[in-house]
Formats: C-alpha cells, sequence, structure tokens
C-alpha cells in the first residue's frame, strides 16, 4: 500500500473514531438533559431528600460534595505546588528525577477504589477517625494530586532558561528566582490542573462511599469528623430504587445536577488554559 492510500486510510480511521466517541458522548449527555431536566427545581435544589432519596431535594447532597472538593482543594493544591517546584529547581539528580515521575505516574494510576480501601484500613480503622467528611476529603485531596503536580511541573518547565539566568544576573537569590519567577507560572499551570483534578473528585464514588459519606440521616456537618451526604453516593442509592419511578426520577435529575457541576470545573479549566496561553504570547 502507498504511502498516500495509508494517510487516507489513516485520517478516515481516526474520523471514524472521532465521530463515535463524539456521537456516543453527545447521545448520553441529550439523555441525561432529557430525563433530568424535568426533575429539576428550586425547591428540588434547596430541599432535603426523605423517604431514602425517593422524595424531596438534594441540597445536604450539595452541600457534601463541594466540602468534599474544597477540602481535597485545599490540602492538594499547596502540597503540589511545592512539590512541583522542588522537582524542578532542586532535584538535579536524573535517578530521583526518574523516580519521582514513576511515583507520580504510578499515583496517578491507581483505581479510585483502592484510595477508598486505604483510607478505610488507615484512617477509618487504625487511626479510628470514624466516617469522616475530612478523611474523605484527604483521599480525594491524594487522588488528585498527580494531575496538579503534573500541570504545574509542565508549566514551569516551559519557562525559558533565559528568565533564569537573568534573574541571577540581577543578583537574585535562589529563592527570590522561585518566588519572582517560578511561583507565577506554577500556581498557574496548577490552577487549571485543579479545576481538572476536582472535576473527577466531584463525581467519584468508590473513594469516599465507606470513609466520609452516609446515605441518609445527616445533614451539615459540625465538626471534621463527621459524615457528609454526596451527589455520587445518592444517585447510588437511588439506582437501587430502580423499580420506583419517584426514585428513577431523582436519580436523573441528581446525575443531571452532577454532570453540570462537573461541566463549570472542566470548562473553567479549559478557559483558564486559554487565558494562560494568551498571556504566556
Amino acid at each position: 500500500m502507498s504511502r498516500k492510500l495509508q494517510n487516507i486510510a489513516f485520517k478516515t480511521f481516526v474520523c471514524i473514531a472521532a465521530t463515535i466517541s463524539i456521537g456516543v458522548l453527545l447521545f448520553l449527555i441529550t439523555v441525561l438533559f432529557w430525563k433530568g431536566f424535568s426533575a429539576i427545581s428550586f425547591e428540588f435544589l434547596i430541599s432535603d431528600s426523605s423517604n431514602f432519596g425517593s422524595e424531596g431535594g438534594i441540597a445536604y447532597q450539595i452541600i457534601g460534595s463541594v466540602l468534599l472538593t474544597a477540602c481535597a482543594a485545599i490540602i492538594s493544591f499547596p502540597l503540589a505546588l511545592g512539590f512541583a517546584i522542588y522537582k524542578s529547581e532542586y532535584i538535579k539528580n536524573s535517578y530521583l528525577q526518574n523516580l519521582t515521575d514513576t511515583v507520580i505516574y504510578s499515583l496517578n494510576g491507581i483505581p479510585s477504589i483502592i484510595f477508598g480501601i486505604f483510607g478505610l484500613i488507615f484512617f477509618v480503622n487504625l487511626l479510628q477517625t470514624g466516617v469522616s467528611w475530612f478523611v474523605g476529603g484527604i483521599i480525594l485531596a491524594i487522588m488528585i494530586l498527580p494531575t496538579i503536580i503534573l500541570s504545574s511541573y509542565q508549566s514551569i518547565n516551559s519557562i525559558p532558561n533565559s528568565y533564569r539566568e537573568n534573574a541571577f544576573g540581577l543578583g537574585l537569590t535562589k529563592w527570590q528566582v522561585v518566588k519572582t519567577v517560578i511561583f507565577p507560572r506554577a500556581v498557574n499551570g496548577g490552577f487549571t490542573g485543579l479545576l481538572l483534578g476536582l472535576a473527577r473528585a466531584i463525581g467519584e464514588t468508590a473513594p469516599i462511599m465507606f470513609i466520609a459519606t452516609a446515605f441518609s440521616g445527616v445533614t451539615i456537618p459540625n465538626g471534621l469528623f463527621e459524615p457528609v451526604r454526596s451527589l455520587p453516593t445518592h444517585i447510588l442509592s437511588l439506582a437501587q430504587q430502580a423499580t420506583n419511578p419517584s426514585a428513577l426520577e431523582n436519580a436523573w435529575g441528581t446525575s443531571l445536577v452532577l454532570i453540570l457541576l462537573v461541566f463549570v470545573f472542566s470548562i473553567s479549566a479549559f478557559v483558564r488554559r486559554l487565558q494562560y496561553s494568551k498571556n504566556k504570547q
């Protein structure tokens, strides 16, 4: 087969694959909006659920999900920034660089259920924290750390060496260079990674199901070591009542709210990346 035919075949395959993928995504989103939009109302968003979620709204589920993701963001963002800066500016040994790369990519590839089992064994059983939204936030923070680290690290590596050399030529110390040249770029890249990580974290069920959430009976927590309700576990609970039309309608509505929150984080990350690219140019 000639090279021209190979190119045509490859482009055709890519176009077909992209069309199928986009078509499936649009179909799922359309069904979700079609089924879920009728279930959503202002009362649905601000009222408490009842009868194991088949009636009422999802106010405390939204609060719980926001609380978990906010906790994950507060914990993970400074740790990821610090690690990315240290890896870029202070680790010069190639062996340590390869080791940290392996650790980051391995952590990024661990299934989410493993994080949940770790949290259950270490925090709930060994440390006796009980079911706690704070523990859930810690586990979600560990999950999204690689995304933020890699985004920050790649952003730092995009800085031309001439910037560092000029800063040193002006008499700045290493710490001053990091603070004035490296840190702002790391924050820009890390913030994009944080939004992408939160878009993943807010939809996770397995890591938090047994360590941070309750299916019913809880409202706003009064302390760090109390459970919350969340949107993903609420959907799981409603899915087990699929024969109940009311529960199924609430499940569609909750799913739509969750996917809209994911869209908010994802679109925010995309807009942030565009602004960052424009400013860099």
